[in-house]
């Protein structure tokens, strides 16, 4: 039986985890299959040239919020030109809520959950001639296996892989998927460190663990990291935490980190009390932010906080205050919009909320009882302009002027920025030349700043520009 395995990330350094470990659990049990990896920038009909090509009886589709328009697409598309092969969608987004599929062309079978012992299952009896009768089939928990799902021979240079070290989650998140798995099934530190320095030497630049609260366990954790200190661990290593479970240990251990060896990634969220208590979520905002201010200004370690926009009994105003609280205890704020996914609390008491959300993938909300469209859209614009802005590091100098600590209100500031583009060049951040932002920055300042200020501002942008553009141009202000 000839076995393909078809994912669409979302950038052309990304890799799919999920079909890797598919393959690996075919493998040990007699099967292969390929896989056919895309992206999102690949045009749908080379994608589906790759999958015709492939001329396999069985296609697994691995799908996500961010790919499963063009996996519907395509699996019609490849049925009409191959009714005879099988087709299986898995994948978080087809997990829960799978009438949505009825009816859909080109899906033969759904499988809900983990994927490896499902689909090792269908293959059985696909192979046996004897095809299920049910179009849905359930995946059960699963041990994790030793060693990492690549492949020895696969040219991982440059590329952002994911590992696994650690299935399930402590929290019950009501806006996320790991809210429906009970328990947690982890690999020993021992098992971990062998498997992460298994990447060394194959050029991988970062290495980013799927664990959705990777210090669940504080001594399992600080094992790995006291390891991390160690160079023979050659990329950067992503791990996504609780920073209310940081203990002096692992501050400690931390601050010895050389610079690009870890990036960790918190989900703060909201420092509303309410709106955490209404999504479930457990943590002391204050603690989170003194935690992360103390290892932000001590260590080399880079912290990427995420807030989301959109949580129950967070209006605009009050959103803007998280964000002000926020604002300096990380290198990366990530102001993500709220998804309002299939198989979550929240979107079961959707109409509670007086949630209005996208029809397609990935879900946005909307409006909310709280922020209305036009509020949320603005939210997005900031996101979009922080990140062009401040999460590049292109701006670091004039941006230390320009939003001082313990000087205003950082939100304020960003949303007088905006509203400068807005009226002095119209266009979405996202289309705005390099040149015209350092313009734009500098005329928001100067609009802002007394005199003194903004000279210091103005050797500070200068700075900027020289070290992220050419030396010698002339700068744009």
């Amino acid at each position: 039986m000839k076995i393909a395995l078809f994912a669409v990330n979302g950038g052309y350094t990304h890799t799919n985890l999920a079909v890797r470990c598919l393959r690996r659990e075919l493998a040990e049990h007699g099967f292969s299959a390929v896989v056919l990896e895309h992206n999102l920038r690949d045009r749908t009909d080379a994608m589906l040239d790759s999958l015709v090509a492939a001329d396999a009886d069985l296609y697994g589709f691995s799908c996500y919020i961010w790919n499963l328009s063009v996996m519907l697409t395509l699996a019609a598309d490849l049925k009409a030109l191959r009714p005879e092969s099988v087709i299986c969608f898995g994948g978080p987004e087809v997990s829960y809520a799978q009438e949505r599929f009825d009816g859909r062309a080109g899906i033969d079978y759904l499988i809900s959950g983990e994927g490896e012992e499902a689909f090792l299952t269908l293959v059985r009896a696909l192979e046996s001639g004897k095809r299920p009768s049910s179009r849905r089939i359930s995946g059960n928990p699963i041990s994790l296996r030793p060693g990492i799902a690549y492949d020895a021979e696969e040219d991982l240079t440059g590329k952002l892989v994911y590992y696994e070290s650690a299935r399930g989650c402590p929290f019950q998140c009501s806006y996320c998927l790991s809210s429906r798995t009970e328990g947690i099934r982890a690999k020993p530190a021992d098992e971990v460190i062998a498997d992460l320095l298994a990447f060394s030497g194959r050029g991988v630049r970062t290495v980013k663990l799927v664990d959705r609260t990777f210090n669940f366990d504080r001594a399992r954790a600080n094992t790995i990291w006291r390891a991390l200190l160690d160079d023979r661990f050659t990329a950067e290593y992503h791990f996504e935490i609780c920073a209310s479970l940081l203990d002096t240990e692992s501050l400690g251990i931390l601050s010895r980190m050389p610079a690009g060896r870890v990036r960790l990634e918190v989900g703060l969220q909201s420092t509303n009390p309410q709106t955490l208590h209404a999504v479930n979520r457990s943590i002391d905002p204050a603690r989170v932010i003194a935690v992360l201010t103390q290892l932000h200004r001590t260590s080399a370690v880079h912290i990427h906080l995420d807030l989301i926009a959109g949580l129950p009994y967070e209006d605009y105003t009050r959103f803007g205050r998280s964000f002000d609280e926020a604002y300096f205890c990380c290198d990366v704020l990530q102001l993500g919009h709220l998804k309002l996914l299939h198989g979550t609390a929240l979107r079961e008491d959707a109409e509670k909320y007086g949630y209005v959300c996208a029809a397609n993938p990935p879900y946005p909300v909307l409006r909310s009882n709280w922020l209305t469209y036009d509020e949320l859209r603005r939210l997005d614009a900031i996101a979009d302009l922080l990140e062009r802005v401040r999460d590049s590091g292109r701006f670091t100098r004039a941006l230390d002027v320009l939003i001082a600590e313990g000087k205003g209100s950082p939100f304020a500031r960003w949303c007088g920025f905006l509203d400068h583009i807005t009226a002095h060049d119209g266009r979405p951040i996202s289309r705005i030349s390099q040149p015209d932002v350092y313009r734009l920055l500098a005329g928001y300042a100067q609009s802002v700043l007394d005199g003194a200020d903004y000279a210091v501002f103005d050797v500070a942008l200068r700075a900027d520009y020289a070290d992220a553009e050419v030396r010698g141009h002339r700068v744009p202000w």
